[in-house]
Order: structure tokens, then C-alpha cells, then sequence
């Protein structure tokens, strides 16, 4: 077992990497059993089905609530059925909701953890490549609104994240696909080796190297969360990990969630943000051509399957969590391995940039 402190004073918490922490996480919860803590937990249907062993094992009889999986779960109601089954439990302040799943259980089950009795404990145990590389390490959590992604949710750390490899053996492949979008991702970001590792040989489940770089990438977004917790960074900071995002987020809103995964459209976005940042003359054409090469190298899609309307497309980025003062900042690149947030950016080179992939233009 293998041990990442993200440090953040008294909302401190370890990451804890093994290829199966079953006997470790047993333990984590039979000893918060005999300190007289209630522990209930929160999956979806496919992880419970797939990993029913895994469950018993790590957790025996604590009280489980199983959802339907998908991006459709991050909802208004779906929060309200873990409020009531949290309660239903009489979990308490000392009580600890436990996460296990993807992104979207992740991000559902942290939220009620931090509305419920105004904010109790939880804990990740991330099943999903995509959440054990990113969305179960630093504490945003939040569900979606039909106006667009994310739009409501907290700042709530979680208490332990235990990220065990074994699980992702049992992912499909579309999935674990879904997942390399934000490893390539933090190459781009900061970790220009990472990037060239990618393009050398493309990363599998089989990879020996897979538990390193699923490390790599939670220890960069640690150090970025550690500076920049809140997001609250004028520049850069911890919006820098939207790289993509923006792009992407507005064709999950446009698609209704239901064409393409989460990682997938970030691929798309990346290729986007890849060649809005060629348009604005920060890097080469050569560049955006090997961000392509590597998202297709792993099964990524680097444009979109079928042309989505710009006037919808940019309507989705208006309502963007990142609008500061009516302003859409971007995350554009200066190289491979470095990025910069761009609030001056022209629209007219952000239409060009969507068409790339496959947009409509308006």
C-alpha cells in the first residue's frame, strides 16, 4: 500500500493506492464501528452488481443505497433520495457516508455529505479510471441542473480516498478510455514527460505502469488543489484543471448527457481547447496534430459523431460555472505541459475552434 497526503491544515486527508485494499478498508470501518460511528453507502447499480464481492468484503452489512448509474443520477431528486436515506439511517455529525463508484456517485454522495446536518464526513473509493485520477481527489462535489453541469454543489474534502486497481480490471474499455482523457489531460497541463510516455505507447489496463501514472496524476492535481483550494485564483490556479472542460461540458449540456461520457466529450474538448490555443498563436499546428494523434491512440474520439448547432452550444458555455463578470475564461495552451487561463478570447475564434471538431457554425 502506498500513501498520498493532500494537505489542506485541519481538511487534510490521505489517498491511499494498493492493488486491493480490501483488508485495509475493513479495518478503516471496523474501527470507525467500535468508535460508535454509523457508516451507509452509496453505489450504483453496475459497480453492485460487478463488484458485489468487493462490497462485502471492504463493508459487510453497513446499509447500502443503490442508484441507477449515469450522468442523469447528479440530480436534484437523486440528492433528495440520499438525504432520505441518510436520515432513514439517523446517520449523525460523527456519521460517515462512504462513496463507491464513479464521477457520478462521487460527486452525488460528497454533496449530500456536505448539506446533510450541515456537513459530515465521507469517503471515496473511486471504481472508475476517470475518478480515481481525478474527480475523487479534491473536493468538489455537486449535482447538475437542466441549465448545465455542476451548477449547484460544495467544497466538501473528503476524509479518505482509497483508490484500489484491482476494480478497474472488471472496467469497459469505452470506460477506462473515458478515464485516459484526464490522464492525457495532466500531461498537457503540467507533466510534459507524462505526455510523451502517452504518445510513445498508449496506456491500457494492462500496462504495468498504470498504478504510477493513476498516482502521478492524483499528486498533480494535490499540489494544485493545496495552492488553490477554493478556486479563487484571479489566474491559473485550480481553473487551470478545467482544460477541456468548457468545451466539453457544453456538449454533454447539448447532448443531454446521454450521447457521450463525461471523458469522452473532454477528449473532444481537449482537441478544441488544443487548436483554439494554435488560433491565438501559443502553439504550433504541430502540436495540436499530436494532442489528436494521443486522444485517438486511446480510443478517444477527437471530434464529435454527428454536428451539434452553434447558437446551443454557446448558449451552454454562457451559463458555465467559470463566467466571471460575463466573462468565459478559457484554459488554452502555452506548450505541452503548460496552460494559462484566457478571459479576452475572441468568439468568433471560439466558433472556429468548436468547428474543428465538428460544430455547426452559426
Amino acid at each position: 500500500m502506498d500513501l498520498l497526503t493532500v494537505s489542506l491544515g485541519p481538511r487534510s486527508y490521505p489517498i491511499r493506492f494498493g492493488h486491493s485494499l480490501r483488508v485495509e478498508v475493513k479495518a478503516e470501518v471496523q474501527t470507525a464501528q467500535r468508535e460508535g460511528r454509523t457508516l451507509a453507502l452509496v453505489t450504483d447499480r453496475q459497480v453492485a452488481a460487478v463488484q458485489a464481492d468487493l462490497l462485502r468484503d471492504m463493508f459487510g452489512d453497513v446499509p447500502r443505497l443503490v442508484l441507477d448509474p449515469g450522468e442523469s443520477t447528479k440530480s436534484l431528486e437523486a440528492l433528495g433520495r440520499v438525504l432520505d436515506f441518510m436520515a432513514e439511517h439517523r446517520l449523525d455529525r460523527g456519521s460517515i457516508l462512504v462513496a463507491v463508484g464513479g464521477g457520478v456517485i462521487g460527486d452525488l454522495a460528497g454533496f449530500a455529505a456536505a448539506v446533510y446536518l450541515r456537513g459530515i464526513a465521507f469517503w471515496q473509493v473511486p471504481t472508475t479510471l476517470l475518478a480515481m485520477v481525478d474527480s475523487s481527489v479534491g473536493g468538489k462535489t455537486g449535482i447538475n441542473l437542466k441549465a448545465g453541469k455542476n451548477l449547484v454543489g460544495s467544497f466538501h474534502q473528503p476524509a479518505r480516498v482509497m483508490v484500489a486497481t484491482e476494480v478497474l480490471q472488471t472496467l469497459p474499455a469505452r470506460e477506462f478510455a473515458a478515464g485516459m482523457a484526464e490522464v492525457i489531460k495532466c500531461g498537457l497541463l503540467g507533466d510534459a514527460p507524462l505526455f510523451a510516455d502517452l504518445e510513445r505507447a498508449p496506456v491500457t489496463v494492462r500496462s504495468a505502469d498504470l498504478a504510477m501514472i493513476i498516482r502521478r496524476c492524483c499528486a498533480a492535481k494535490a499540489r494544485v488543489v493545496e495552492a488553490d483550494e477554493f478556486e479563487r485564483a484571479k489566474e491559473g490556479g485550480r481553473a487551470l484543471l478545467n482544460l477541456g472542460h468548457t468545451f466539453g461540458h457544453a456538449i454533454e449540456q447539448v447532448t443531454a448527457y446521454r450521447r457521450y461520457l463525461h471523458g469522452e466529450a473532454v477528449a473532444i474538448g481537449l482537441v478544441a481547447a488544443a487548436q483554439l490555443s494554435a488560433a491565438l498563436g501559443m502553439i504550433p499546428d504541430d502540436d495540436v496534430s499530436r494532442i489528436r494523434a494521443v486522444i485517438a491512440a486511446h480510443g478517444l474520439p477527437v471530434a464529435l459523431a454527428a454536428p451539434l448547432p452553434w447558437p446551443e452550444l454557446l448558449a451552454a458555455m454562457s451559463r458555465d460555472k467559470k463566467v466571471r463578470a460575463g466573462k468565459l475564461r478559457f484554459v488554452v495552451l502555452e506548450t505541452i505541459g503548460r496552460a494559462v487561463t484566457r478571459d479576452d478570447v475572441d468568439p468568433e475564434l471560439v466558433a472556429a475552434a468548436f468547428a474543428s471538431v465538428g460544430a455547426e457554425r452559426g
